[in-house]
């Protein structure tokens, strides 16, 4: 894995919002005030956009390189709930599949050496978003028309996805197509969907964020098809998974082919979640190289596995080289590492299988990994004509096993030590 290059904002000018004109209360005025002063550290090369302490409410904010949002100590951005507020439209994706949709609240686009950072905090107003996480049949009509035409190579102008019936939710934070990131040190409350979404990346270190957010598809952090990230020290709340690392799904990484890779999750706490990790289930581009270790999962948290690995037929892809060690939880609802290639969610009666690519899975290392009460310490779910190939399972335990201790179904080279 080569170096991870981070950006360095310590020396850069700082512009206030205030100087620019935020007011308190008034949304329109911060926002503007917002865009302007990154406008002015983008055009002198680089520079800090400071949030001071209090509450300012706003609509959607759009970095650009060289461009530091830091928030100070008992600052709160409080982003708006109308989703008129994140129009017009712009290039965004929904579960691995590339679109137009309503803007990120905080988004990037093909920007170079660009953060955020600070004690203060990020809120989402859910009120409307909450209301979207229903999936009626309009909805529904809506993904599977994204999916067609993704399966069709159309291009992303003619993806337009927000109307009045597909209400696509925007991720919290989108980092698309950018290189030299950093996240640092601020709080996340709440999300429409995905939490952050470091999206076609490289150079990604996010460290010593707070995040809670519990509503639904509410993930932590989503790398998809970035590579060289560090995601460290980081506790995690969540209504799904804590870290869910991802390549898009179908034709789309297939068209794109960037995997995720060179990516190491160190030092975090999850509190709750559904995964500790997962991988997948959008694999399409790859997945390789991934490398968790000195976390832990509180006691009392709601999860269903610490490595989850799930892909299905429709997917293509690969996994390779995963690593995962020095891990502590207390009960886990399932078990300790699940791999499934059998998952399609909604996807499985909305439409059919077009093109049926396997994905290959080798080389699973977990090592000194202890959980309370399981109901398996592994179990693998591979496919006949595919099988998994090559799990290591060493010093991997649980305080009480609730069924057999290995569920294994298509797996080649299974080895289990002490």
């Amino acid at each position: 894995m080569p170096p991870i290059t981070v950006p360095d904002f310590s020396s850069c000018e700082k512009f206030n919002i205030v100087t620019f004109g935020a007011v308190k209360g008034d949304m329109a005025q911060t926002t503007q005030a917002i865009a302007d002063a990154i406008n002015k550290a983008n055009s002198v090369n680089g520079g800090t956009v400071v949030i001071p302490q209090g509450e300012w409410l706003t609509g959607k904010i759009h970095l650009k390189s060289n461009v530091n949002l830091h928030l100070d100590k008992g600052a709160t951005l409080l982003f708006s709930a109308n989703p008129k507020d994140y129009l017009p439209a712009v290039n965004s994706s929904w579960e691995g599949m590339e679109c137009l949709n309503y803007s990120p609240l905080i988004y990037a686009y093909e920007c170079k050496n660009v953060g955020i950072s600070g004690e203060g905090e990020i809120k989402a107003q859910m009120e409307t978003w909450s209301k979207w996480f229903a999936r009626p049949k309009a909805h529904m009509e809506s993904i599977r028309r994204l999916y067609n035409l993704a399966s069709a190579y159309e291009p992303i102008s003619a993806r337009q996805m927000v109307n009045d019936s597909a209400n696509l939710r925007p991720q919290f934070v989108q980092f698309n197509r950018c290189e030299n990131v950093l996240l640092e040190g601020i709080k996340i409350t709440n999300s429409p969907f995905w939490t952050i979404h470091p999206y076609l990346c490289r150079n990604v270190v996010i460290r010593k964020i707070n995040v809670y957010a519990h509503g639904h598809n509410n993930d932590g952090v989503d790398p998809e098809m970035s590579q060289n990230v560090l995601i460290e020290d980081c506790f995690f709340d969540q209504g799904d998974d804590a870290i869910a690392i991802k390549s898009g799904r179908n034709p789309e990484g297939w068209r794109l082919k960037t995997p995720s890779k060179n990516i190491i999750i160190r030092n975090c706490t999850v509190k709750n979640g559904h995964q500790l990790v997962a991988i997948g289930s959008e694999l399409s581009g790859g997945i390789e190289n991934v490398l968790v270790e000195n976390c832990k999962v509180l006691d009392g948290a709601k999860l269903n596995h610490l490595v989850f690995i799930k892909t299905n037929e429709r997917m293509g892809g690969y996994v390779k080289n995963i690593y995962a060690k020095n891990i502590t939880a207390g009960n886990i609802d399932q078990g300790i590492l699940g791999i499934e290639t059998d998952v399609l969610y909604q996807w499985k009666n909305l439409v059919p299988t077009v093109q049926v690519k396997l994905t290959p899975i080798k080389n699973i290392f977990l090592e000194n990994v202890k959980a309370g009460h399981v109901k398996f310490i592994s179990h693998v779910k591979g496919e006949k004509t595919l099988p998994v190939e090559n799990v290591v399972l060493k010093n991997v335990s649980a305080g009480t096993i609730e069924g057999e201790k290995h569920l294994h179904e298509n797996l080649v080279k299974f080895k289990e030590s002490d």
